[in-house]
């Protein structure tokens, strides 16, 4: 394929990104200027209305919003490596690869990590949850994933955090690719953090990482910071007290790209209208899908409409990469699969794609496996 061609990506972050979003870093800026760091401090203003819909907990200041920068990752690992006190244990309900990359963090930073492993295409049970946390009561923090990309799995955020909350833990909601894409709040979930990424939902380009944390709780974790850089009560103070300064060196194109997606998703209707095209984005890939003989890994009510993992074909001589390569020549980007239970590739439905570009896609997925192309 012509490398000048473009191509949608349909992956879960990186995504296909609007063009005034890309033109949008056409501009230069200093990390110093105040036009710059107002910029900052209005991002992290917008996010906490968003995180909260404008809510009581919003008007009294209880959320407050940190970017760190990197990928979600590094968001991530800045969380779970400075909230946690040193004596503290944590909780991590794993079902998929980014729940395993949390306690992967937690054991790395020698922070006391207990897992609660469940199978990869079984959603996180929170009776589990409950009587992990009544068995040990040294337990301080709990971590879950909300939309598990593994799969496409979406888990029970809310019902986590209540227990949580009812025994009186920190909980951290990993809501990478389910914060803007999918309606809730932070009150809802029970979450005193939740961690997101500029390049997913609200469809921003990689760069920084996003948390809105629980102010009264984030004031308490003065010090316990396992890293210089990835200190996130530090990076918060700095923003705070200097007007939107960063520590050190900030992602400036991405910033200013990621004001305006935050635009563009005000435009489009915010975070319910965001939702509702997602929703016919996998409506329209299922279904199409599925008139292909393609079927999906998980039951319907475990699917998020972020991202679908699909089945290989009963043909032991199918090839994910052929058909990788035939879709890319048509102009889409596809995931392979990340389990280990099942063959599988997954296909994405978040960015600045509608469903028009997923009738294409499977018409061009119909022309592919007609041809016989993909073994």
């Amino acid at each position: 394929m012509d490398p000048d061609i473009p191509y949608l990506l349909l992956t879960p972050g990186p995504l296909t990104t609007s063009k005034f979003v890309k033109q949008s870093m056409l501009r230069d800026y200093c990390t110093w200027d105040r036009e710059y760091n107002d910029l900052v401090t209005e991002i992290r203003h917008r996010l906490v209305r968003l995180a909260t819909a404008n809510s009581q907990s919003n008007a009294s200041g209880s959320y407050t919003a940190v970017l760190m920068q990197g990928s979600g990752t590094f968001a991530v690992e800045a969380t779970i490596g400075s909230v946690i006190p040193p004596d503290g244990r944590l909780l991590v309900v794993n079902n998929g690869a980014y729940g395993q990359r949390m306690a992967q963090i937690a054991a790395r930073l020698k922070i006391d990590v207990v897992e609660l492993a469940h199978t990869e295409v079984e959603p996180a049970d929170p009776v589990r949850v409950e009587q992990a946390l009544k068995q040990d009561p040294r337990i301080t923090h709990v971590a879950l994933v909300h939309c598990e990309t593994t799969t496409g799995m979406l888990n029970p955020a809310a019902e986590v955090g209540r227990i949580a909350r009812r025994h009186g833990k920190i909980f951290i909601l990993d809501a990478m690719s389910s914060f803007a894409g999918i309606p809730f709040t932070i009150d809802a979930v029970g979450a005193h953090y939740l961690v997101s990424s500029a390049n997913k939902c609200i469809q921003g380009v990689p760069g920084f990482g996003v948390i809105i944390a629980d102010r009264a709780e984030l004031e308490k974790t003065a010090g316990w910071a396992r890293s210089l850089s990835l200190d996130l009560f530090d990076q918060w103070r700095e923003m705070e007290t200097k007007g939107g300064k960063w520590r050190y060196t900030s992602p400036t194109h991405v910033v200013r790209a990621f004001a305006t997606a935050l635009d563009e998703l005000d435009a489009e209707g915010g975070v319910p209208a965001r939702h509702k095209r997602y929703c016919e984005n996998h409506r329209v890939l299922v279904e199409g899908m599925q008139r292909l003989g393609f079927r999906p890994l998980l039951a319907p009510e475990q699917r998020s409409p972020i991202i679908t993992s699909f089945l290989y074909p009963d043909d032991p001589s199918f090839s994910f990469q052929t058909l990788y390569d035939a879709l890319k020549q048509r102009g889409f980007v596809i995931y392979p699969g990340k389990i280990s239970q099942a063959e599988t590739f997954r296909i994405g439905t978040i960015g600045h794609v509608f469903p028009r570009d997923f009738e294409r896609l499977i018409e061009c997925m119909g022309e592919v496996v007609k041809a016989g192309v993909t073994v």
